[in-house]
């Protein structure tokens, strides 16, 4: 025991005006009752302390805290009555309090060791308090152990502070309730007591409230506490450590993973009591019901390395996980070093990280598996089967924290689904979340089933392109040319093979080969005749070449050449078709990806829909206006925005495609066309193409137009509109470039666009007359100013 004088309250709290003071009367006053009453051997011992105070000869009702310690023997004597009898001393964190204030005079090593160690450690657990709430929380205990002895009012139950305290020999946090004993404490007014009216006080009581009102009615002046308080520590670390997991399951958001995951790795090792454990969370992730790695590393990333994707493919990963799932089990062995040969291969990765105990518990949450824990220790460190016990109580909080990870990973497939492959973006889920509402509701109320229309009104449609020039006459010259290279290489080995085995089946061919060649040098190639072409080459001659090679041994290296070549044709890994579909994939991959980084950034500026479209090259349209987000004020500068968007990024995806020009293996360049519609138009959401759609006679002119300008030339001349290094806006009235010219000024002064503005007519269309365009330069030369 320790007899040293220490406040506890661990801050610097305001003095309370308190008549109060140590006195060892009402404990006299209780053994006396008990002596009274008890009919078992207690009795003997309560008279044998009783006796033991009676030679005191305690005239005075109060004792200075100064003067305490000089009555040992007595507060020894009061811990022998009020503590258990079996409990070692050592293992008991008591102590005798100074009533209503915070200061403790007597007590176990335990309760002394732990105040001193104690710490309100808020950057990992809990809440500090403050000077405010402390002083509060003291002015409810006090009210209510008054309305309790005065009124026989006992108030709501006030909530037990967990004090926080390091193991000296671990140095992990250990966590304690307080439980205040006020048996051996007396209070008296010094004057006549107020009535209180207890249905309203126990109202605001319950509610926090109500004390302010009691110092009001009931000074504290008014009152005399004298006695002892008594202090006991219960050790609540393990219900602390997996309340803190449920903390961090509750209040993490998928932003600060990391920080979370090592919140809940030290509160697992505060519930082992054992700082040189490790522990790794390794969440089972799913695709279709097939495993495929996670990306999150919650603790030391052993599962991660052993299981993760830079050690195993994603096939072995998806084998080794599907059968373990299917039949968890748990593994445990307190050095890996010393299992069975059989295991070598199982254990041998965690034993070169240098893992010596291991323990591999599956996690489920209702009873369904979501994920791993590795318990392990580094080097020499080793632990038993009991410290796997331990972590029994958490669990399940592992499991619900893991089954979050896996539903938040399920979400954002979901969420990338929406975004890149539906028409659902997050600018216009509210609307289909209303629709789907509505449609819940009816089902549930048994309505008959309706159509929903999914609309948004009055919205400017912007419309871009960016396309690749020649690209169909790029193409079919490319199949005519490597259609004719591998004639040419077939001819040649039908050549040799009839000047060393002459046959008639062989001459017919040699005729065939050179009358398709023919026909590809008068470029009438047709698609039928493509298709005879290849059903000549593939069924007639390679069959037939085949079985030459089996006949006569001198032939093979030749024939096996000519089909290898043939293989790599048909699988369009060589040839000029395949370095047009190369380069035609890096322009696409490059405005695709500018497209992708740009989108975020002009949701940011007001919610618009955004959607691309796949030709050979790209095209989007984007519609803006304020059904699309009504809680977002919208005004014609948000368009104007937009437009200036339009602009800006033509030039820089100009510049971008340029850059591409020496990696090519074929050359190729890209078009910029801008169609300029300045009137809102209607779009719904059409559900059996799964996309929006204009509506409206006059909006369907709109689409119209978009579909046939991509081609269009120069009014009276052969000149098409579209021309690398050139962006293009049409438009049908000078009204509508009215926005656009400004900013093509702008950027001429910021030499992003050059100073050759072509005013132009266009050629009439079918149904379609009077188009006018814009066509500016894309300046190349300050390529670092856009």
């Amino acid at each position: 025991m320790e007899k040293i004088t220490l406040n506890v309250s661990g801050i610097e709290v305001s003095s309370m005006e308190l008549d109060t003071a140590i006195s060892f009367q009402p404990f006299i006053n209780r053994l006396r009752e008990r002596i009274n009453h008890e009919q078992t051997v207690k009795n003997a011992l309560y008279e044998q302390v009783l006796a033991t105070y009676e030679q005191y000869h305690l005239l005075q009702e109060e004792i200075p805290l100064e003067d305490i310690h000089q009555y040992e023997a007595l507060l020894e004597q009061m811990y022998a009555c009020l503590s258990p009898v079996m409990t070692d001393e050592k293992e008991l964190a008591w102590a005798m309090n100074m009533p209503f204030q915070p200061v403790i005079f007597y007590g176990t090593t335990l309760f002394y060791e732990l105040m001193r160690n104690r710490r309100d450690d808020h950057d990992i657990y809990v809440t500090t308090k403050t000077i405010d709430d402390y002083n509060r929380d003291r002015l409810k205990l006090l009210y209510s152990f008054i309305l309790q002895k005065l009124y026989n009012f006992h108030a709501p139950v006030q909530q037990a502070d967990v004090h926080a305290g390091i193991n000296v020999t671990t140095g992990l946090l250990q966590y304690y309730t307080m439980k205040i004993d006020m048996d051996y404490i007396e209070v008296t007014a010094k004057g006549p007591l107020p009535e209180l009216d207890f249905s309203e006080l126990y109202m605001r009581m319950s509610e926090g409230e109500g004390y302010d009102i009691l110092q009001e009615m009931l000074p504290l002046s008014l009152f005399k506490i004298r006695g002892i308080c008594i202090l006991n520590l219960t050790d609540v670390t393990a219900e602390k450590a997996v309340e803190n997991i449920e903390r961090v399951r509750l209040n993490r958001t998928p932003d600060n993973d990391g920080e979370n995951y090592q919140y809940v790795i030290k509160s697992l090792k505060t519930l082992v009591r054992n700082n040189e454990i490790e522990f790794d969370l390794f969440p089972f992730v799913r695709v279709n019901n097939e495993p495929v790695y996670g990306y999150v590393k919650g603790g030391t990333g052993i599962l991660f390395e052993v299981w993760g994707e830079g050690r195993v493919s994603p096939e072995v990963f998806r084998r080794q996980a599907r059968g373990y799932f299917s039949n968890p089990s748990f593994f445990f062995s307190p050095d890996i070093f010393s299992e069975k040969q059989q295991r070598q291969d199982y254990l041998d990765h965690f034993r070169k990280l240098g893992v010596r105990s291991l323990a591999l518990m599956p996690v489920f949450h209702n009873h369904v598996p979501v994920g791993v824990v590795a318990i392990h220790t580094w080097q020499d460190a080793s632990f038993d089967e009991k410290i796997v016990v331990l972590l029994q109580p958490a669990l399940a909080a592992i499991g619900r924290l893991l089954q979050i990870y896996i539903d938040e990973f399920n979400y954002e497939i979901e969420g990338i689904i929406k975004e890149k492959f539906t028409s659902i973006q997050p600018a216009v889920q509210w609307k289909f979340n209303e629709v789907a509402w509505q449609y819940l509701h009816d089902k549930k109320r048994h309505l008959p089933e309706k159509e929903f229309n999914i609309r948004f009104d009055g919205v400017y449609p912007l419309y871009g392109a960016v396309d690749i020039r020649n690209s169909t006459i790029e193409r079919n010259k490319a199949i005519v040319a490597d259609l004719d290279a591998h004639l040419c290489l077939l001819a040649g080995t039908l050549a040799t093979c009839q000047e060393r085995y002459p046959s008639s089946l062989l001459e017919e061919m040699i005729y065939k080969c050179c009358k398709w060649q023919e026909i590809l040098a008068s470029g009438q190639l047709y698609a039928n005749d493509e298709d005879k072409l290849h059903t000549f080459l593939r069924s007639e001659t390679t069959p037939f070449l085949s079985h030459l090679a089996l006949q006569h041994a001198d032939t093979k290296v030749l024939i096996d050449e000519y089909l290898k070549v043939l293989e790599s044709f048909n699988n369009s890994t060589t040839g000029e078709k395949y370095s047009l579909e190369v380069s035609m994939q890096m322009v696409n991959e490059a405005v695709n990806e500018y497209f992708e980084n740009e989108k975020n950034q002009l949701q940011s500026l007001y919610p618009c829909y955004f959607e691309k479209f796949r030709t050979d090259g790209i095209e989007y349209d984007v519609y803006i206006g304020q059904s699309i987000a009504p809680k977002h004020p919208f005004n014609h500068f948000h368009v104007k925005n937009l437009r200036l968007w339009q602009l800006s990024s033509m030039a820089a995806i100009a510049r971008i495609t340029r850059a591409l020009l020496p990696d090519m293996p074929k050359v190729l360049r890209t078009t910029q066309l801008i169609f300029v519609h300045n009137h809102t138009i209607d779009i719904s959401f059409r559900a059996d193409e799964r996309r929006f759609d204009v509506e409206g006679a006059y909006n369907i002119r709109y689409q119209m137009i978009k579909k046939r300008i991509d081609k269009v030339h120069i009014k009276d001349t052969e000149e098409r509109l579209t021309q690398p290094d050139k962006i293009v806006l049409i438009y049908s009235d000078d009204k509508d470039v009215e926005d656009y010219l400004p900013f093509i000024e702008y950027l001429q002064e910021k030499e992003t666009l050059c100073n050759d503005l072509e005013y132009l007519l266009l050629e009439d269309l079918q149904g379609l007359s009077g188009l006018k365009a814009l066509r500016v330069g894309v300046n190349y030369d300050n390529s670092v100013n856009d």
